[in-house]
């Protein structure tokens, strides 16, 4: 028998879920024909045969977490296949019976993703209705024990199944989980007045070519820093990072040389990929490589943050939603409309000095 294994996505990615089959067992396929559909932590992909023959068995259902390397579907072998291999499955000997093993994240190379845990265990699990991959392992080297085991049942009967991030979300996860152990985060605050805006002002594309501008006056904002090896790498191209929430999670593709660009061409370029990534059909490469992010997070509301900065970047610009802020006029105290910001840098990289540059130069650009 052949196996076709998860292959390698790219662009960092160690694990997909599975969406949807498009083939059954018993199915004969052709080459480069759509066998499933995966979703990762940046889109939705679908997967080809890598090569023709019959499918004997699949390995998961939609909603699995697969790790690169581990099996998806099995062929059903035969001669004109000897050169299709597409990976073998290790089969265990009978005086391991009680040995520990891994299953999981086996085949990767990130350790904390595997799962050690006996046969006998396993069973324990099974009996108490216990998702082995959602129990935190306190035994020797990250083994689960049946304490493990009878604990997390425990919890699951008093107050429901914990159930694992997928996904975005995982993503998401793991990625702040990053930006915490990596990046020294200092926050900086400003608002400044828009009543001078027309009503109708595309108030996301003055924010991108304000940050174009601020990153022309301050260009050590556009660079990336490596905290291990202590460099930096000053970009001159402001490659702009646009968050966008959507019900799967946040997605954050990545809006091309920003500052060569015409307003028509960059809100034209914002509307397609707000478009692909609410379909799900953003390529990979489409959120990778920016240079720096715009939040605008308040048009779901809120005035002031603590944005995070997502290594390699070295800051984060936020905006809050627009509010009413009393100001001096000829006739007394008038109220205008204020638009709140919120700049979180790397204090590795970046003085305090050039960040308040870098902000008093965006809400300068705002004020004309």
């Amino acid at each position: 028998m052949k196996y076709f294994k998860l292959p390698d996505l790219g662009e960092g990615l160690t694990e997909a879920e599975i969406v949807e089959w498009h083939i059954q067992p018993g199915d004969k396929v052709t080459e480069d024909q759509t066998l499933l559909t995966v979703e990762t932590a940046k889109a939705l992909i679908e997967l080809p045969s890598p090569q023709a023959g019959k499918v004997t068995h699949l390995f998961g259902q939609p909603g699995d977490l697969l790790h690169i390397g581990e099996p998806l579907l099995e062929f059903e072998a035969g001669e004109d296949q000897s050169q299709s291999v597409v990976g073998e499955i290790p089969v265990a000997h009978s005086d391991s019976r009680q040995q520990p093993f891994i299953v999981g994240a086996a085949q990767t190379n990130t350790e904390s993703n595997s799962i050690r845990v006996t046969p006998a265990v396993r069973a324990l699990a099974n009996r108490l209705q216990v998702d082995i991959h959602a129990v935190k392992a306190s035994g020797h080297q990250g083994q689960i024990t049946p304490a493990d085991i009878e604990r997390a049942a425990q919890l699951a009967e008093q107050h429901g199944p914990a159930l694992p991030l997928k996904g975005t979300r995982r993503h998401m996860a793991t990625r702040m989980q990053q930006a915490h152990a990596e990046v020294v985060p200092v926050t900086l605050t400003e608002q400044v007045s828009i009543a001078h805006w027309p009503e109708d002002a595309d108030i996301t594309l003055k924010l991108i070519q304000a940050i174009a501008h601020a990153c022309a006056q301050v260009p050590e904002m556009n660079s990336w820093f490596d905290g291990q090896l202590l460099t930096w790498r000053q970009h001159t191209q402001l490659d702009l990072g646009i968050a966008v929430d959507t019900e799967q999670g946040l997605f954050v593709p990545v809006l091309r040389d920003v500052t060569a660009r015409s307003g028509q061409d960059l809100r034209q370029g914002l509307d397609r990929l707000r478009k692909d990534v609410a379909a799900r059909s953003i390529p990979p490469q489409e959120m990778q490589g920016a240079t720096f992010t715009l939040s605008n997070f308040g048009m779901l509301g809120g005035l002031f943050a603590t944005p995070i900065v997502i290594p390699p970047q070295i800051g984060i610009l936020a905006v809050g939603r627009k509010f009413a802020y009393p100001v001096p006029s000829d006739a007394g105290i008038r109220l205008a409309a204020h638009l709140p910001f919120s700049l979180t840098f790397d204090h590795r990289a970046l003085t305090g000095a050039e960040a308040a540059r870098f902000l008093a130069a965006v809400t300068t650009h705002l004020q004309k």
